[in-house]
């Protein structure tokens, strides 16, 4: 019976123009959860679901290698990085990262967030008005780093945030946008290079159990050091999603904005329960990861779909955040949804599914939920501010997305 294939001769353009919507488009189209199209002048299979996402979390089915086109290795995650690894070597340097990723440390970056945020406050009331975003980008570069223990001048923050973002931005671009996140990509691995092998040579002591640390020392499976590019990309891959963390942020003091019932939900919210299940609703409501791609580890048959061996496979992260199936009223901004959830690992998928552990789910989830909780306690309970006439609208088709002003603030005062 085979499965529905897309007519066109190449949807790249398409993809392009509809960006966080393409794969659902087609479903809906095709009254479909799985699809063949063109892309890139390749045959490739999407789909989406819960049953879509464990097939695609089966690492006897799929691996990492080659799914990463190069533009998005040179941009957003750099050459031959954990995302692009599969076996023992992938579970081997994932366990690094989540090594530097537990609870406690969790806390500890969530409490220097929060000192970062406070330490804002003067310059903003001075302030005729501030754009969130970027100020957000620079508080969690200096989180990040400070976390990490990475050296970081004041003078360079603004530099080296917008390096971190510019990066993230090119990966759905082409033109200006993919050479600006290059150019990112290029400085800041230059940067951190150098604090790599500074701290290998003793010209930097770094704290035992940091990130830097950990990366400076850490070895592969064959037990050689990384050579210094390779543990810089590693670390930029611990410091660059924190400061990415400015788009969920954005879009908090959105729906904050958007549905002011929230907020007084929060201001009263004594046990953090209401605050956590907002986090939640944020990052399954607001686009953030449009799609995902693994290649084909071995031929197999699905759903009437053959998969063959090496074919690029793309998952729909947005599309099964917004299942009717697995959400009710999915295009409704409802934190209660999350009071009683008891969802698999395959049902809720904003940085990915399966088991972080063992898989490729984002090891920094619990702290992209931590910094989250943090900054919107502070945009709660440390500030007033108003909220003046802006474009607060935000593209489905710019792939990351981001409300158009930023988010404005102005008159801000301390509470």
């Amino acid at each position: 019976m085979g499965i529905p294939h897309d007519k066109s001769l190449d949807n790249s353009i398409a993809l392009m123009n509809e960006g966080y919507l393409f794969i659902s488009n087609r479903m809906e189209r095709y009254h479909t959860d799985i699809f063949e199209a063109r892309l890139l002048g390749e045959q490739v299979i999407c789909f989406t679901g819960e049953e879509a996402a464990k097939v695609f979390y089966d690492t006897d089915r799929f691996q990492r290698k080659g799914a990463a086109p190069k533009r998005v290795q040179k941009t957003l995650f750099g050459e031959n990085a954990i995302q692009t690894m599969d076996g023992e070597a992938h579970i081997h340097r994932k366990l690094l990262f989540l090594s530097l990723m537990t609870p406690p440390n969790q806390l500890r970056l969530s409490r220097l967030v929060t000192d970062f945020w406070r330490a804002s406050i003067e310059k903003w009331e001075v302030a005729d008005q501030i754009i969130l975003f970027e100020e957000a980008k620079q508080v969690l570069c200096r989180a990040a780093c400070t976390w990490a223990g990475v050296p970081l001048d004041e003078a360079e923050v603004k530099e080296r945030a917008d390096d971190f973002s510019d990066m993230v931005d090119a990966f759905g671009a082409v033109g200006p946008r993919h050479w600006k996140g290059r150019r990112a990509r290029s400085r800041a691995e230059e940067w951190i290079m150098n604090i790599i092998e500074e701290v290998r040579s003793g010209k930097i002591a770094a704290a035992h159990g940091s990130a830097l640390n950990e990366l400076a020392i850490h070895k592969d499976l064959n037990g050689k050091l990384l050579n210094s590019k390779m543990a810089a990309v590693e670390l930029i891959n611990v410091l660059r999603p924190i400061v990415a963390i400015a788009t969920f942020i954005a879009f908090s003091a959105l729906a904050l904005h958007k549905f002011p019932k929230t907020k007084e939900k929060l201001k009263n919210d004594n046990d953090g329960r209401y605050l956590e299940m907002f986090v939640q609703e944020v990052r399954r409501f607001f686009p953030f990861g449009p799609f995902l791609g693994a290649r084909v580890k071995k031929e197999f048959i699905w759903n009437d779909a053959h998969f063959k061996e090496g074919q690029l496979v793309l998952l729909d992260m947005y599309g099964t955040n917004h299942d009717a199936r697995l959400w009710k009223d999915p295009e409704s901004f409802i934190p209660e949804r999350f009071k009683d959830w008891r969802g698999s690992l395959f049902d809720f998928i904003p940085q990915g599914g399966g088991d972080s552990a063992t898989g490729h789910r984002c090891p920094g989830e619990g702290i992209t939920v931590e910094v989250m909780k943090a900054s919107l306690a502070y945009l709660v309970n440390d500030i007033d501010y108003e909220i003046p006439d802006q474009d607060l609208s935000y593209s489905l088709v710019r792939m990351p997305t981001l409300p158009e002003s930023g988010m404005i603030f102005s008159n801000v005062k301390r509470k």
